[in-house]
């Protein structure tokens, strides 16, 4: 169990990202934000989750409601969490970019490189023992922020591996995966990403 100390130190630091979030007017996103009345998408979840999943970028359901994994990709990613018994309160979900790109595009290196340092603040307060990618994105950020370069390959390749990392408080595991969204338009990705997740299934015995 964690003191309330530790748990009013670390909502306080998340809040703080939050707020540097909100008024993030440096951001390439913030006037497209503004001007369509858009939230940034901070993540939500367990301060103390033993597993952080990073997409990539809010969708427009997202930036609507400023909450992650709330459209129909979000309802996927429920739907593999629930197969490996993990409840959506217990892990911690957020993206690389907390703002909307316009018609859901891709994030450009620029939104990626502005926004990934809201990220490395979330992941030494969360101090999760999983980084769970989802999408090619989050795992090319990730890889390189734990300087895997040499591991780095193709996500068709990387899918389900679990990679040994050291974070500034320990070791740690990244397991990249395929965006929920992905099984969206292929039906055989279904299988794929239930197969994939259930890598995970060890750690929710630890949560």
């Amino acid at each position: 169990m964690f003191s309330e100390g530790e748990i009013i130190e670390r909502r306080e630091k998340m809040l703080a990202v939050k707020n540097d979030l909100i008024n993030f007017s440096a951001s390439p996103l913030y006037k497209y934000r503004t001007e369509n009345k858009y939230f940034p998408v901070i993540g939500e979840g367990s301060h103390f989750a033993k597993i952080v999943f990073i997409g990539e970028a809010p969708g427009k359901n997202e930036a609507m409601q400023g909450r992650p994994f709330c459209g129909a990709a979000g309802k996927f990613l429920d739907e593999l969490l629930n197969h490996v018994d993990l409840k959506r309160e217990d892990v911690y979900i957020t993206n690389i970019v907390k703002d909307r790109p316009p018609e859901n595009r891709d994030p450009l290196p620029n939104e990626i490189s502005a926004y990934g340092s809201f990220l490395d603040r979330q992941i030494e307060i969360i101090q999760p023992l999983v980084i769970a990618t989802l999408g090619r994105f989050s795992m090319q950020y990730i890889m390189e922020k734990f300087r895997l370069f040499l591991d780095i390959e193709p996500i068709s390749k990387a899918h389900g591996k679990s990679y040994v990392a050291k974070a500034i408080y320990g070791d740690i595991q990244i397991i990249p995966f395929y965006h929920p969204a992905a099984a969206l338009y292929n039906g055989g990705m279904r299988d794929t990403l239930k197969k994939d997740f259930e890598i995970l299934k060890p750690v929710d015995k630890h949560l």
